[in-house]
């Protein structure tokens, strides 16, 4: 029972003798399993009470850096906001540095800017391209911890990812997919923001294997570069529609899901089936409208507050913790939605 507080810090906060305690903590006879448990209980209570100690009066300024569509920036700036007050007793602020699209060296200079100005940390959602791997080991160089958020950059010095398991949420769309469409004839667009981003990358990759291996004579037709924004994606669908009379369902990797639903309206055409991913505000509202058929979510909450927890760690703030587990994947339809936030 490995602990780093006195013999008598335990007893006084167990209500037990010293010696009772030392008899515990050697594993010596002549103890009640259940006073055991109330030094455990002891030792427990009082790491946290220590943890509380430390976070007194701390201080956390993160910067939180993404390109993505405002939809999706929208919502981890309110998921964050929601969990603050559970982050007490240390008080975090935030930055927020958001940006649809761009070049990627406007991203880097923002990453530069926080490595020369100083920050206690990065949540980061990039494009896994050399310039922005090569910003990353340039704040871990400068002592600044970089959580890397929805989508990974697994060959930098970051110090975790937080999110989904990507490529079995892209084999949950499939499963989903097949389960719906059955054997009827049709062809399924895949659309995504960007090839660049790992996250879609994988979720594709899942996507395509699943559906290999349950209906192999599925074609699947591929559809990039949108960004996620309703302005490109609209000409990029319907574009792809009036090439493809057989488009009847579509697996929504990247975004931009009202346009993608006007261009088949436009061209008199049905979408049989519509899997998405994230209850940003769009989704949320085609989902009532039954304009989806359902949308791959995780908990942003829970994401934003271990994404925290995890800089805090990195300052010794926190007790160290075990590896960072994928977020839950949740099939969220018409029915079972979710309490929004706030």
């Amino acid at each position: 029972m490995g602990h780093p507080f006195p013999i008598r810090e335990i007893a006084r906060q167990a209500g037990l003798s010293e010696a009772t305690v030392d008899r515990v903590l050697n594993g010596r006879g002549g103890v009640r399993e259940s006073t055991a448990r109330e030094v455990s209980q002891a030792i427990a209570d009082l790491d946290r009470q220590r943890t509380q100690v430390r976070l007194v009066g701390r201080t956390f300024m993160i910067d939180i850096v993404m390109q993505t569509p405002e939809r999706f920036s929208t919502a981890v700036r309110a998921a964050l906001e929601a969990e603050l007050p559970a982050l007490h007793p240390a008080v975090v602020r935030s930055r927020f540095h958001f940006r649809e699209t761009g070049p990627v060296e406007e991203l880097t200079r923002t990453l530069d800017r926080i490595g020369r100005r100083g920050s206690q940390g990065v949540i980061l959602k990039a494009p896994d391209v050399p310039e922005i791997t090569a910003a990353v080991a340039r704040l871990a160089e400068s002592g600044i911890p970089v959580v890397t958020l929805v989508t990974d950059l697994p060959s930098t010095p970051r110090l975790a990812y937080v999110g989904i398991d990507n490529r079995a949420a892209g084999a949950t769309a499939a499963y989903l997919m097949d389960q719906w469409l059955g054997d009827r004839p049709g062809h399924v667009l895949t659309s995504l923001s960007s090839g660049f981003f790992r996250n879609e990358e994988e979720r594709e990759m899942g996507f395509r294997s699943a559906m290999r291996a349950r209906h192999p004579q599925r074609t699947l037709v591929e559809l990039a570069e949108g960004q996620g924004l309703d302005a490109t994606q609209y000409d990029l669908v319907r574009a792809a529609l009036e090439r493809d009379p057989e488009i009847r369902a579509v697996y929504s990797i990247g975004g931009g899901n009202i346009a993608t639903l006007r261009a088949f309206e436009d061209l008199g055409r049905r979408c049989a089936v519509f899997v998405a991913h994230d209850l940003d505000h769009d989704n949320t509202r085609l989902l009532r409208e039954h304009r989806l058929s359902a949308v791959l979510h995780h908990d942003l909450r829970q994401d934003m507050r271990e994404a925290c927890h995890i800089v805090m760690r990195a300052h010794g703030a926190l007790p160290p913790a075990g590896p960072t587990l994928p977020s839950a994947i949740q099939v969220v339809t018409p029915y079972n939605m979710p309490t929004p936030i706030g």
